[in-house]
């Protein structure tokens, strides 16, 4: 099945949505007076949280630490904090810094995770964004060379920084992790004591420092401290957990 896409300048996707950032990008957006969440997940080093398959996607983009007796890898995201229009939107749905957006706002429609494929079904975008523009997919394959060298960029960047990410972490006194699979846990750190973790990150030293995980019920708590992991059992004080298990 081929798959074609022309944005219609409606402005869903610019609405309601936390951009992944890269570490330049976050700076730049706190700089201009953004917001920037932190989304944390994570999964242990026998695979828990994870399936098999994405094992190696997932640790690429990942920082390896303890938890309790074990070891785990923290996926750390910032991004565009968008409660509501994105502060770029202008009156008449266009992107007031088009020139610098942000590499996923380039991206789009198109997945950076390759282990979810395209589905228009799940995009916001309306039924005539699918209708008619270039293709993006023939026959399953991404065609559209200059997007595809966008998302290696991408997923790139989000290799390199996680190191750094992990130190900005450490500055903020960031240490809770949800399962992936599970949820996320998410911080919205000062952007003032943000930017200035940004700029002494490079100078942490490379330290392995612990992390606990919070969890959406017992049975997943059970697991993890079988494995040797370490539970939070205090009520969050400096963030949020969004749940992705049905409850």
């Amino acid at each position: 099945m081929n798959t074609h896409f022309s944005c219609v300048g409606c402005g869903k996707c610019c609405s309601d949505h936390h951009v992944p950032l890269t570490l330049d990008e976050a700076r730049m957006w706190a700089a201009d007076g953004g917001n920037v969440i932190v989304l944390v997940e994570g999964f242990l080093g026998n695979g828990l949280g994870l399936a098999l398959q994405q094992r190696e996607h997932a640790e690429r983009r990942s920082v390896r630490v303890p938890s309790g007796s074990t070891e785990a890898f923290v996926a750390i995201t910032f991004a565009a904090y968008n409660a509501g229009r994105c502060r770029n939107l202008d009156a008449d749905n266009l992107c007031s810094i088009y020139e610098r957006r942000p590499l996923v706002c380039r991206i789009y429609p198109m997945e950076i995770n390759p282990h979810i494929p395209l589905n228009p079904a799940a995009k916001e975008c309306p039924p005539q964004s699918w209708e008619q523009g270039p293709a993006l997919i023939v026959g399953g394959e991404l065609v559209d060379l200059e997007l595809a060298e966008l998302i290696g960029r991408s997923r790139q960047a989000d290799r390199d920084d996680v190191q750094t990410k992990e130190a900005v972490c450490a500055l903020l006194g960031i240490r809770t992790t949800a399962l992936k699979g599970d949820g996320f846990t998410a911080y919205l750190p000062d952007m003032g004591a943000f930017a200035q973790a940004l700029e002494r990150a490079g100078d942490q030293p490379c330290v392995a420092n612990e992390w606990v995980f919070h969890v959406s019920g017992m049975d997943i708590a059970e697991q993890l401290l079988d494995a040797g992991a370490q539970i939070a059992t205090e009520v969050p004080a400096n963030y949020a957990f969004i749940p992705l298990r049905a409850a």
